[in-house]
């Protein structure tokens, strides 16, 4: 397992699908020029992502080949699918920033905090549930993968309370700026991590 330095954090944007955490996550990270770390997984390309920007795809065999060599540091199964963020990425990012963000669901985001406790901040980002599947469907989403995402609304919702900060998110640059602004808080020191 990575050990995390004395001044590196990690920020994890999570939320149900269509709240735009992955949006908020890649403004904020390139306003604060703050890393981003890619999750691998298993199911197939949506036909708006694009492979090395939104996920690594692997095939099953791969990915079970990769866990099984100790290749992930966090690793959840999804509706039949299978996500993972590699300890050697993390890493890798870590040599370039002293703080990286992930975008990742409640599973991961909670298998990160326990790995590394106060070091890792939770950002919720959510919307009502009309807002997040309207979303999902002028990206493009299927109509079977938007049911599946929105079985797991209000699970997802839910977790808000357990995460460090939230924020709605309806007007992308208000957003943006409201979360810029708590993380810059902790990369200055104003908002000191627990001891």
């Amino acid at each position: 397992m990575y050990n995390l330095k004395e001044k590196e954090m990690i920020f994890v944007f999570t939320g149900p699908d269509g709240s735009g955490r992955k949006t908020v996550a890649r403004l904020a990270g390139d306003t604060l020029n703050m890393e981003g770390v890619i999750s691998s997984t298993t199911r197939a390309k949506r036909p708006y992502e694009n492979e090395d920007i939104d996920y690594h795809y692997l095939s099953r065999e791969d990915f079970e080949k990769a866990a099984a060599n100790d290749e992930f540091i966090e690793k959840v199964e999804i509706n039949g699918h299978l996500y993972g963020i590699k300890e050697r990425e993390v890493e890798d990012k870590f040599k370039k920033n002293g703080c990286i963000y992930l975008v990742l669901n409640k599973e991961g985001a909670n298998i990160l905090k326990e790995l590394y406790g106060d070091k890792v901040i939770r950002l919720f980002l959510y919307a009502d549930r009309v807002t997040v599947q309207k979303r999902q469907q002028e990206r493009g989403d299927s109509l079977e993968v938007i049911d599946a995402h929105m079985s797991h609304y209000d699970e997802e919702m839910g977790y808000k309370d357990e995460c460090e900060h939230a924020f709605e998110n309806y007007e992308l640059a208000h957003t943006v700026f409201e979360v810029t602004n708590k993380i810059e808080k902790y990369l200055t020191g104003a908002l000191p991590l627990k001891k």
